[in-house]
């Protein structure tokens, strides 16, 4: 056995979900540039689910499927009014995820309906649960989600207590779709590890989010836009990223361990950033940007992934930094879930092999001659 740092170029399983074939992304075969430019969110979350885009009934249907499940269980509010004011916001995430399972009389229920309904509890709820997290640590009361209104609009309802511009309704649900899947990402395979188990459908999105929340993998858009505060204004860029360079520290949003000649989705952002810019009147963030990527682009070679621009998305929205992450995993649970009835239809422990590298042939010393 020859370990493969990372598992990188490791086919690990099989899936009919997404996928990443020389640098085209698609969802069920569908490109995702046709996807973002023509679908919702919630067409987007029956493809991945049902392997087919909806017809007008099928989509009607799941957005008040999804609609009439999105309140969060009043003892999952209550619990998270007593998290510290100061908690790390996908730490709340994935406390309250898990939460959701104890409140859940079909919790432990594996049958194939049954997964689908908390498929769908999942999908709803989150929303609700970030929005509520935001507004508690702010001393304010949660405001309950909106009948027939979509996962996008009722987020931003709820996280501001304003019915939101079209325009930003229409950011969201854009990158809603962008980040919804993204193959045997790590979150995907943590999600897919634990349910593989015969773990339920909680555990598996718990696990996920806990993928999710590291800096390498969910949180490269808070660090893009940290990054973009600190340098200031356009004027700062070029020295703040040649010093960078020169002492071969990371740009946080270039790059991607799948992707060698530009991330698909990025564009999508770019374009979403500049129109807001242009609509809030402040183009700070898209032009520091843009001066950004011709820098590492031109002396790396490297171009901006979906978190480079989603940073400046989310900004001109008016949400706070720190619900980057969780934003991302509102979208993703859509994939998570997908992927987690998959493995539950075809299932077998995933239990991969380790290349030993320590020492060999070691006598144990009784401790009193240690």
């Amino acid at each position: 056995m020859t370990a493969t740092k990372g598992l990188e170029g490791i086919v690990a399983t099989t899936s009919s979900i997404s996928s990443i074939i020389d640098g085209v992304l698609t969802y069920r075969g569908i490109n995702i540039d046709d996807l973002a430019e023509n679908a919702t969110f919630e067409e987007v979350v029956y493809l991945l689910w049902y392997g087919k885009l909806p017809n007008r009934s099928e989509l009607d249907q799941l957005t008040k499927d999804l609609s009439d499940n999105a309140s969060v269980p009043a003892e999952v509010i209550e619990q998270m009014k007593l998290y510290p004011k100061d908690v790390n916001s996908m730490a709340a995430l994935r406390t309250a995820v898990s939460s959701l399972a104890l409140y859940d009389a079909e919790a432990n229920d594996m049958t194939p309906e049954s997964n689908l309904r908390k498929a769908i509890k999942l999908q709803a709820q989150l929303p609700t649960i970030v929005a509520a997290f935001a507004r508690i640590r702010q001393g304010q009361e949660p405001i309950a989600p909106k009948s027939c209104a979509s996962i996008a609009e009722n987020f931003l309802y709820m996280l501001t207590g304003k019915q939101p511009e079209a325009i930003a309704i229409q950011a969201l649900d854009k990158a809603l779709v962008l980040h919804a899947d993204h193959e045997l990402n790590a979150s995907t395979f943590a999600a897919r590890v634990t349910v593989a188990t015969l773990s339920d459908i909680y555990s598996g999105v718990t696990s996920a989010i806990g993928a999710l929340k590291g800096p390498l993998h969910g949180g490269a858009n808070e660090a893009v836009m940290a990054m973009l505060e600190e340098i200031g204004t356009a004027d700062n860029v070029t020295s703040y990223i040649n010093d960078k360079l020169a002492n071969k520290e990371k740009i946080m949003g270039f790059g991607h361990r799948v992707y060698k000649n530009g991330d698909p989705r990025a564009k999508h952002l770019q374009k979403m950033s500049q129109e807001l810019g242009k609509i809030t009147g402040n183009m700070n963030w898209y032009n520091m940007s843009i001066q950004i990527e011709d820098i590492v682009t031109g002396q790396k070679g490297l171009k901006p992934n979906v978190d480079f621009y989603s940073a400046s998305v989310y900004t001109s929205l008016e949400i706070p930094r720190d619900l980057f992450t969780p934003i991302f995993a509102i979208s993703r649970t859509s994939g998570w879930t997908a992927h987690i009835l998959e493995q539950f239809d075809n299932n077998r422990l995933i239990r991969p092999r380790a290349e030993y590298t320590g020492p060999s042939h070691q006598a144990f010393v009784p401790i009193e001659q240690r």
